[in-house]
């Protein structure tokens, strides 16, 4: 797979590849070392490769091998969008799989962080630790109105001509305000080959598996033995943080860290901090 090209460093710089598997092309792209156990990152609703914070994905990088991809009928990769988080979950192993990964770090934020916990327990020999941010467990309480949160947000922004994560992913504080000012700018530091932006279609199949989720009944999270750094801002309205502190009493080897003033996007308003507690976690 490319491997005897030069170690890409910056993911401002990473090309954009494909691989197949499963009648989809997955889009995917992949920076740092070429050695050890590759951080695989599992994004959040509505986003595209494009939606990673580059501090998060270089800082990592700079350690670990890391690749992001788009899951199938999301952004440049072909098919259709499932409506479940374990079809998307699945999904995400054949991706996986299909780059010839026996052993992956997961790094989940929100949705993604939902498609780690069924992925650790449908595949757990194929995961080594876990880190996930912004999200909850099944059934967690208050996600089943992502839906109505996401487009209220999306109508707010509208309104006031600027991007509706600026309202979900931060608080309204002064110091919430700019971080997402700070974070939306550095996610167009990237000027070409940016990726596709997602389709309505995709966008609407996800929020049904989010709605789906937060329905569920609870997983068994007790036989998820495998480390997990459970992280996120105090005040998330996406998934309130109380789902958050629940996730990491369920998981029997779990760190918690919650940031101060700090919304849904808490990992990107404290990007040096997490990355730094990210590396110590997964270089132990």
């Amino acid at each position: 797979m490319n491997s005897g090209q030069d170690v890409v460093s910056s993911y401002q710089d990473a090309p954009t590849r494909t691989v197949s598997a499963g009648g989809v092309d997955f889009a995917y792209r992949e920076l740092g070392p070429k050695t050890g156990v590759p951080v695989v990152f599992l994004t959040h609703l509505a986003a595209v490769l494009d939606n990673w914070d580059p501090r998060v994905v270089d800082g990592i990088a700079a350690h670990h091998r890391v690749i992001a991809f788009d899951n199938r009928g999301v952004g440049a990769t072909t098919g259709t969008t499932p409506k479940s988080i374990q079809a998307m979950a699945a999904d995400a192993v054949t991706f996986t799989r299909a780059l010839g990964l026996t052993k992956v770090d997961l790094l989940g934020f929100s949705m993604g962080g939902m498609i780690a916990q069924v992925i650790v327990q449908t595949e757990p020999e194929l995961v080594r630790k876990l880190i996930i941010a912004g999200t909850g467990p099944a059934g967690g309480e208050g996600i089943k109105n992502v839906t109505r949160i996401a487009n209220l947000d999306t109508v707010r922004a509208l309104l006031t001509l600027q991007d509706p994560k600026q309202f979900l992913f931060f608080t309204r504080t002064p110091d919430g305000k700019r971080a997402g000012k700070e974070f939306l700018a550095r996610l167009k530091e990237r000027r070409n080959h940016r990726d596709k932006p997602i389709a309505p279609r995709a966008y609407v199949a996800q929020l049904k598996a989010i709605h789906r989720w937060g329905l569920e009944k609870p997983a068994d999270l007790s036989v998820v033995h495998q480390p997990v750094l459970v992280a996120n801002g105090d005040h998330d309205r996406m998934v309130p943080t109380k789902n958050t502190h629940d996730l990491a009493r369920r998981l029997p080897d779990s760190e918690l860290v919650i940031y101060p003033d700090a919304g849904h996007g808490g990992i990107f308003q404290f990007h040096d901090r997490f990355v730094g507690k990210a590396l110590e976690f997964l270089g132990r």
